[in-house]
């Protein structure tokens, strides 16, 4: 799938996919996730990126300071 293969490789993984039940399930799965991949991937493009503005990353940083010396965080 990642690479062009000669054409007696690629005979040899025809006959091969042929009688082997567990390959060809294999095979199927890594089409799925490829095409998964590709769709979720025009998917991410296609949505604008948002980002906080510097206040409230400010405010963020702030009441998470906040937090940390008000209750700190228990050592195991």
């Amino acid at each position: 799938m990642d690479a062009r293969l000669r054409w007696y490789q690629r005979l040899g993984v025809r006959i091969h996919l042929l009688y082997c039940v567990w390959c060809r399930r294999y095979a199927a799965q890594l089409q799925f996730l490829r095409k998964a991949t590709r769709d979720l991937r025009s998917e991410v493009n296609a949505v604008p990126a948002h980002s906080l503005s510097n206040e409230a990353r400010d405010e963020i940083r702030t009441r998470l300071q906040e937090a940390m010396r008000d209750n700190p965080p228990s050592s195991r």
